[in-house]
């Protein structure tokens, strides 16, 4: 990029996206701009909040290409026979993994009730008697925190290893990304600082060991990066398959919508159906941004603030224009 066109990028960054902490740009698999602010480095990592989703996604992935799951239609209380004898509600035997990838599943609550779910010792167990069913009319029911877990826990339950276990193994060493270990937290305000920190390694945890599937893991900008770059690549890393090339494909298909904002919904994957692009988005603005078309990967770590700009607007008004090709023509 021309020093120009680059110095007006880090001005507006700093001028209106002021809590944009690092910033990777990766066109044709190089990366072509990195950059960080508020006095954070390419080693700092922050809390991604939903982006975990999407990478849990990918964990499930794995699990299905190495056979601990069958498939996505496969039943959730199938992992948990002894939760299904004790609680013989017949209302949720059918609720599937796809039920709970692309937000199908409904649940008790209509408020959902944080303060005990963050008070819990056991995630997984507090989101299963959460649960109510399919969903008769297959209506998006995006669930942030509480329902998400149910997905690290047939993780836990198949494999025989911890997520985060399974995932050093399978995605992050492959990736050279390093999450420290699990982080327990003792009190609303050891959380809270986790939330703000820029030197924090870790995946949240409970007090049973379960993983978070619906935010708790720290990331960096490059961490990020590599993670699109995986996806643009088909789930090819370094000559090697990570994840196989049909689940990139489906993960990233559309399989429900969030009719309010007409966004349609993959396997915990955000998709944009005009450009052909995908994304993994978290709070505060992080986001893992794909487009396969343009070969552009864009990763964006941020300090979580209310109310501010979204990434996208960024992306696609200001880093789109001037790395594709078909929008400088």
């Amino acid at each position: 990029m021309e020093q120009k066109k680059m110095a007006e990028l880090n001005q507006l960054i700093e001028s209106r996206y002021r809590n944009i902490a690092g910033m990777n740009i990766m066109k044709n698999g190089k990366l072509v701009y990195e950059k960080y602010f508020n006095g954070c480095t390419s080693q700092s990592t922050l809390h991604v909040y939903s982006v975990t989703k999407s990478i849990v996604s990918i964990l499930i992935g794995i699990a299905m290409d190495q056979g601990y799951i069958k498939d996505v239609h496969q039943r959730v209380l199938d992992f948990f026979p002894e939760y299904a004898a004790k609680r013989q509600d017949s209302q949720i035997e059918n609720v599937t993994l796809e039920d709970i990838l692309t937000m199908r599943a409904a649940y008790k609550y209509r408020i959902p009730p944080y303060i005990k779910y963050f008070t819990s010792d056991d995630w997984l167990t507090f989101s299963l008697n959460q649960l109510k069913g399919r969903g008769k009319d297959g209506a998006f029911r995006y669930t942030p925190l509480i329902g998400p877990d149910i997905l690290t826990g047939i993780l836990r339950k198949a494999t025989q290893q911890s997520v985060l276990g399974f995932a050093q193994e399978n995605l992050f060493t492959p990736l050279n990304i390093k999450v420290n270990g699990s982080l327990v937290f003792q009190s609303k305000e050891e959380q809270m600082a986790f939330n703000q920190a820029t030197d924090r390694s870790g995946w949240a945890a409970d007090a049973q060991g379960l993983h978070a599937a619906g935010w708790g893991l720290s990331l960096s900008a490059r961490d990020m990066a590599r993670l699109g770059q995986l996806y643009l690549n088909g789930g090819m890393w370094d000559s090697k398959q990570l994840v196989s090339r049909h689940w990139v494909q489906d993960s990233t298909t559309e399989h429900n919508r969030w009719k309010r904002q007409n966004l349609p919904y993959g396997y915990l994957w955000w998709i944009d159906e005009k450009e052909h692009s995908f994304a993994a988005m978290g709070d505060g603005g992080n986001i893992i941004y794909v487009n396969p078309k343009e070969q552009l990967v864009v990763s964006l770590v941020c300090i979580f603030e209310r109310n501010v700009r979204d990434s996208m607007e960024l992306i696609r008004q200001f880093i789109k224009p001037l790395y594709c090709d078909t929008q400088k023509k």
